[in-house]
């Protein structure tokens, strides 16, 4: 399974220069950071709330870029099984080279599978994790009339699906445990489908790697860099974003394991 999971990560980002370099005409690299907060709180031994929010700059910090606030609700199915219903407020800057004509709301629901298994050996205890999300999407839009002036448009509708493919693991320790730093690596792809898409299917690609601290088993701290390759609706225009990126995660529980 370990194998599997690193010829994916390593296939996704192979593809993923490839097509940078081949397939777009329109291509931008900016700097962001990003810094996110996650947590995830059991109110019972199966139910529990998720709240998350990321604010995202251009430029390093000089500008918004976007703002996101998730809220959701998680079922525990078992130790391995997770499922949560949510959503989502996303606000959206104009910033970088092919900026937006307005800033934007959009207003998003969506569904989570998260499964988790665990590899051990004699060196590490491995964590991997595959995270599957459908996203529902309602978004503002804008266009610039004969005049040059920017009006509000009719809004849109769009569907998104989203799998993400991660590995966790203790680096001056055997297994994660309190006061442990770790490698956090990732990479998640997002498609889009149905009607209001535009001329991309493939959405954006995003490559994470994180070196982390766990300071007890709800509360960690990680700093690391996100490489995003993101394609607007025309199809043409691509932006390639390099991401100083710092996450905090902390996890609430009112009822004991």
């Amino acid at each position: 399974m370990k194998r599997g999971v690193f010829s994916l990560l390593t296939f996704l980002a192979a593809t993923l220069n490839f097509y940078i370099v081949n397939s777009q005409k329109e291509f931008t690299d900016q700097r962001h950071t990003w810094i996110t907060y996650t947590g995830n709180h059991k109110l019972t031994k199966k139910i529990g709330v998720h709240t998350e929010y990321q604010w995202r700059r251009h430029d390093w910090f000089k500008m918004w870029q976007q703002s996101l606030l998730r809220l959701g609700v998680d079922y525990q199915v078992n130790s391995q099984l997770a499922l949560t219903l949510g959503y989502g407020w996303i606000l959206t800057f104009p910033y970088g080279d092919q900026p937006v004509l307005n800033e934007f709301n959009e207003h998003r629901i969506w569904q989570q599978i998260n499964l988790k298994s665990n590899v051990e050996n004699s060196l590490r205890a491995i964590e991997f994790q595959h995270r599957y999300r459908l996203e529902q999407r309602f978004l503002e839009t804008f266009y610039s009339n004969v005049e040059g002036i920017t009006q509000k448009g009719s809004p849109v509708f769009r569907h998104r699906i989203r799998y993400r493919a991660m590995v966790l693991m203790p680096i001056n320790k055997k297994t994660m445990q309190d006061n442990t730093l770790f490698l956090n690596m990732n990479d998640e792809v997002f498609i889009g489908f149905g009607e209001g898409i535009g001329k991309n299917v493939f959405d954006q690609n995003r490559f994470n790697i994180s070196l982390g601290w766990r300071f007890n088993r709800n509360f960690n701290w990680q700093v690391g860099y996100l490489n995003q390759y993101l394609i607007k609706t025309d199809g043409i225009k691509t932006e390639r974003n390099h991401t100083l990126l710092t996450a905090v995660v902390y996890n609430f529980e009112s009822v004991k394991k």
